[in-house]
């Protein structure tokens, strides 16, 4: 069956959500699931339960270096360097181990921001294993990723807590 590619992009909550319920479709229907995220720190809730399912592999970020616009042009060199990296043993690891889904979480926002190459990222969706299902998240996706995916989902928000002060909360949007 041909591996395709998702998008799933907006300022909704649900982003993060809809990759971790096709993890568990997937890994459901007795498939293995390679899952990461980037740009954010290991102790979101979800990779918990995630790597308790069969199946499923999770890919830790071991680092975390805070929100890009704050960080040094140091450090944003370094977490750079970090997460290259990280995509590159990711994306190895997806090619190598018989992976039916990849799901990448945040790969939008790293695209963007310059966190990792992106010529590396446009390369690696092109040239993906026939097989291999892929899944990016984040706001914004560059129209050139648009353009290779095979599905875009657009979350939006119409009302959302955040506005009115509350933040996030454990369980519920972390």
């Amino acid at each position: 069956m041909k591996g395709l590619i998702h998008i799933y992009e907006g300022d909704g909550k649900g982003k993060t959500s809809a990759g971790v319920g096709l993890s568990v479709r997937c890994a459901g229907s007795g498939q293995k699931v390679l899952y990461t995220q980037f740009l954010k720190s290991d102790s979101s809730s979800e990779l918990k339960v995630l790597e308790q399912i069969p199946g499923i592999t999770v890919q830790r970020c071991q680092k975390n270096f805070g929100f890009t616009f704050q960080m040094t042009p140091e450090v944003k060199e370094q977490a750079r360097a970090y997460y290259t990296q990280h995509f590159q043993k990711i994306t190895k690891l997806a090619a190598e181990g018989g992976y039916r889904l990849l799901v990448m979480d945040e790969m939008i926002a790293s695209y963007n921001l310059g966190m990792v190459i992106q010529e590396e990222v446009v390369e690696f969706l092109k040239n993906k294993p026939e097989e291999l299902e892929v899944v990016l998240t984040g706001r914004d996706p560059a129209e050139e990723l648009v353009e290779l995916a095979d599905y875009v989902s657009r979350i939006v928000k119409i009302k959302h807590p955040f506005d009115q002060g509350v933040p996030a909360r454990v369980g519920i949007e972390m």
